[in-house]
């Protein structure tokens, strides 16, 4: 019968002891601790070579493996990837299989595996993913109800530095509010083009973009520092789905017909493709006849929008029911007693919430609905 696994070391000594003492001779201290002879002469061998660790157990793995890829095959699979470092192991294996039909090659796990062993796989980032714009689009009956911006496409002037063209329309006139070429869609300059046209036109209802640099982010519902901007001066930010430009089809048509007059060819400098641009905005707001405005310009029915830029941002408030929540730096959000991240965007703003459903919150930032909160589980979604 084998010793009790809690006893085993005791055991082990104890045997030792008993045979050290000169008492006991195998047989006897096979039937004294209840193991076979096999294992008293096994154990005794063992102190004999190791007095200090040889009583210990040894690692069970085995020392070799039947089923371990040779050491060629390795070796072939290595010399392939860094021959081309951008192949995968399947690719690698089709590769293999097609130029060495003989060859008992692994399956891609395995080779996938090898690689690993090697420092042979990059690890790929996670991709994050704008959150997608849920809410209706406004219809533009008027002026001023909804503008919508974008960026066409960058291209490369004569002198070889890019420009970004920024766009601006109003989408029930048409009229091209904006036309400006900057050297990055950064935020700052993007802010600074709003802000001129806000001035010179007052504030639509709404503005329609694309998920891009700077309109969105991949935080709570897709929020980015110019979306915020926009919710502070109440104006809705909405978006496109991802790959559906045909939702802003009126500023996609009006791009078509930039790209074939202001930039082809391009100019030399970016101040050369500015004056392009103000020529051709001053042609396609009053000159160009449009069909769907009865073949006449958008000057002819563009009108200022009655809301103005305010100097300074009002104060955000909320209904009294609501609970309001200060957003911590770190974009934490607490709840009793806990706190879990929420918004790197809206990091410093407060925001309120409103139940709708036993222990399920609704989060606004102003007018703006973010998110939903469950404090059942502390779990926050984007709406």
């Amino acid at each position: 019968m084998p010793w009790k696994e809690i006893y085993v070391m005791d055991q082990k000594i104890q045997m030792i002891s008993n045979w050290l003492s000169g008492d006991y001779g195998i047989t006897e201290l096979s039937r004294l601790h209840n193991v076979s002879r096999k294992t008293v002469y096994k154990w005794i061998e063992r102190y004999q070579e190791d007095e200090e660790n040889g009583l210990r157990d040894l690692s069970s793995r085995p020392l070799t493996c039947a089923r371990a890829t040779p050491a060629e095959v390795v070796g072939e699979i290595i010399v392939l990837k860094n021959r081309y470092p951008d192949w995968g192991a399947r690719k690698i294996l089709g590769w293999l299989r097609r130029h060495r039909p003989g060859q008992q090659w692994p399956v891609a796990s395995t080779m996938h595996d090898i690689l690993q062993r090697h420092g042979l796989v990059k690890t790929r980032k996670k991709r994050h993913h704008t959150p997608p714009y849920s809410e209706p689009f406004m219809k533009a009956v008027q002026p001023n109800e909804v503008w919508s911006a974008d960026y066409k496409g960058q291209f490369r002037l004569g002198c070889g530095n890019y420009c970004y063209p920024f766009t601006l329309t109003d989408n029930y006139s048409r009229y091209l509010l904006g036309c400006h070429g900057l050297a990055h869609p950064a935020y700052e300059p993007t802010r600074y083009r709003f802000e001129k046209a806000f001035r010179e036109y007052g504030l639509p209802n709404a503005i329609r973009t694309d998920n891009g640099v700077p309109f969105a982010s991949t935080g709570i519902r897709g929020l980015s520092k110019l979306s915020v901007w926009f919710i502070k001066l109440g104006i809705v930010p909405e978006r496109i789905e991802k790959g559906h430009p045909e939702q802003n089809g009126r500023h996609e048509r009006m791009h078509r017909t930039l790209k074939a007059e202001a930039i082809k060819p391009p100019q030399y400098s970016m101040a050369a493709q500015q004056r392009e641009f103000d020529r051709f905005q001053g042609y396609f707001n009053n000159d160009r006849p449009h069909a769907a405005l009865g073949q006449n310009p958008p000057t002819s029915v563009y009108k200022k929008s009655n809301r103005k830029y305010p100097e300074k941002l009002p104060a955000i408030e909320y209904p009294a029911h609501y609970k309001v929540r200060h957003v911590h730096r770190g974009g934490g959000l607490k709840w009793g007693n806990t706190e879990t991240y929420f918004s790197g965007t809206l990091a410093g703003e407060y925001v309120g919430l409103t139940e709708v459903d036993n222990g399920i919150w609704h989060i606004y930032f102003s007018f703006f609905p973010v998110a939903m909160l469950d404090e059942r589980t502390f779990t926050i979604k984007s709406l």
